[in-house]
C-alpha cells in the first residue's frame, strides 16, 4: 500500500485511516460530521496526494488531447483548466479528469487515484503518431486543497506573510483557473477548482514540499476555523453538490450522457470512444433523489415504482447540511423527471423521494 507524503502529519493529527485506491489515506481527523461543517461554514484542508497527475508536453499536445479525450482543447487559454473524459473504444468512461494547461504546449492531467494505470496506459497508448511526450508524474506531485469560505482569506494571509507568491494576484484566480507560483520559494501550481460545492483552491507541489502547505494552511487558518478533513466529510460533501464518483456513478458500462456529462463531449473533430458515445435510447439515466425521513438510501439499493423495480442507488446519505436524506441513482429515463415521486427499497421498506435537479447544495456567495 502506498503512503502519502503526509502520512506522519495526518498521524501527528490523530487520523484514522483507509486503504483507498492502494493508498493509506485519513479518513476522519475528529467527526464526520464536524469535518463536514467546518468545510461548509470556515474551511477544511484535505491531503489529495492519491490522485495522478499525467504530464503532457509537445507540440502536439492539442491534437493530441483533442484526439485522446472527449473534449476539444484548441481554445483554451494557458491558465485554464477543463473538466473532460477518458472514453474506451466503445463510449464508456475509463475514468473523468481535469485537464489544466500550464504552457503553451505544456498540460497537466489529473486522474482518478483507483485510475492511474488505466489513464497512464490509455493516455501513453493514444501518443502513438503525435510529437508529446506523457509522463507519469504521479510519485513525485502532492495535492493539498482547501475548501470553504475561509479558503481565500487563508490563502491570502499567506500571500501577505510572502510565503506564497503567486504570478499573478490571486484575487484574479476565477474558478477553473490555474496559475503559477512559489511556496517559500518552491514552484507550485494554484488552482481553483474543488470538489465540495464550495469555493477552494489546490496546490499542487513536489512531495518535499507538502508538509509545509499543510502545515500552512492549518496555522494560519486555525483562527478562521480551518481543519483538516478526511475521506468521510470529501464523499458527503461531493454528494450534496451533486457531483459524480468513479466506480459509483461513472464507470466503463456508463456513456457521458446518462451520467449528464454529454455537455463535456465534443461536438465536433474525432476522438477515442467517439462512436459509441450516445447511449442506448432506453439507458436509464442519473437523477437526484430526496428522500422522507431519516434513513439513508445506500449504494445498491432498488428504487422501485409501482411494483417492479426502476433504478439502483448509487450514492446516498444523511445530508450533514440539509437535515435529510439524498442520494444519486439510475433510473429509467421515463422516470427521470423533477418531481416523480419513486420509493426506495430500504431493507425491505418502500421510502418515498423525489427526483430533485443537481445539486442539492448550492452555496450562497459571500461579499
Amino acid at each position: 500500500m502506498r503512503s502519502s507524503p503526509l502520512e506522519a502529519a495526518h498521524q501527528a493529527a490523530g487520523a484514522s485511516f483507509t486503504d483507498f485506491a492502494g493508498y493509506r489515506m485519513p479518513v476522519r481527523y475528529s467527526s464526520d460530521l464536524a469535518e463536514h461543517h467546518a468545510v461548509r461554514q470556515a474551511a477544511g484542508v484535505f491531503d489529495l496526494s492519491h490522485m495522478a497527475e499525467v504530464g503532457v508536453t509537445g507540440a502536439d499536445a492539442v491534437p493530441f488531447l483533442d484526439h485522446a479525450l472527449a473534449g476539444s482543447f484548441g481554445a483554451m487559454t494557458v491558465g485554464r483548466a477543463k473538466y473532460s473524459l477518458l472514453l474506451a473504444e466503445d463510449g464508456g468512461i475509463l475514468d473523468d479528469l481535469v485537464v489544466y494547461r500550464t504552457g503553451e504546449d505544456v498540460f497537466l492531467v489529473v486522474a482518478n487515484a483507483s485510475n492511474r494505470e488505466v489513464a497512464v496506459s490509455a493516455l501513453t497508448a493514444r501518443a502513438d503518431g503525435f510529437d508529446v511526450v506523457v509522463s507519469d508524474d504521479s510519485d513525485s506531485t502532492a495535492l493539498v486543497a482547501i475548501q470553504g469560505p475561509a479558503a481565500a482569506g487563508t490563502l491570502d494571509a499567506l500571500v501577505v506573510a510572502d510565503r506564497l507568491q503567486p504570478e499573478t494576484p490571486l484575487d484574479e484566480l476565477r474558478y477553473y483557473r490555474v496559475l503559477h507560483a512559489l511556496f517559500d520559494g518552491a514552484e507550485v501550481l494554484v488552482a481553483r477548482t474543488g470538489y465540495t460545492g464550495e469555493d477552494g483552491f489546490e496546490i499542487y507541489s513536489d512531495t518535499d514540499v507538502a508538509t509545509a502547505i499543510w502545515d500552512a494552511l492549518l496555522e494560519t487558518g486555525a483562527d478562521r476555523g480551518v481543519v483538516p478533513a478526511g475521506l468521510a466529510a470529501r464523499d458527503t460533501l461531493r454528494l450534496e453538490a451533486g457531483m459524480p464518483l468513479y466506480g459509483h456513478e461513472l464507470s466503463t458500462d456508463v456513456r457521458p450522457a446518462q451520467a449528464g456529462l454529454g455537455r463535456v463531449v465534443a461536438t465536433s473533430g474525432s476522438f477515442v470512444g467517439d462512436a459509441g458515445v450516445q447511449p442506448e435510447a432506453d439507458a436509464r439515466v442519473l437523477v437526484g433523489l430526496v428522500t422522507e425521513g431519516r434513513r439513508a438510501p445506500r449504494a445498491g439499493y432498488d428504487v422501485v415504482h409501482e411494483g417492479r423495480v426502476v433504478g439502483t442507488i448509487t450514492s446516498g446519505a444523511l445530508s450533514p447540511t440539509l437535515g435529510h436524506p439524498v442520494a444519486m441513482a439510475f433510473v429509467d429515463p421515463d422516470l427521470a423527471t423533477e418531481g416523480q415521486v419513486l420509493h426506495i427499497d430500504v431493507r425491505g421498506t418502500a421510502v418515498p423521494s423525489t427526483v430533485t435537479p443537481f445539486p442539492f447544495y448550492r452555496r450562497t456567495p459571500r461579499g
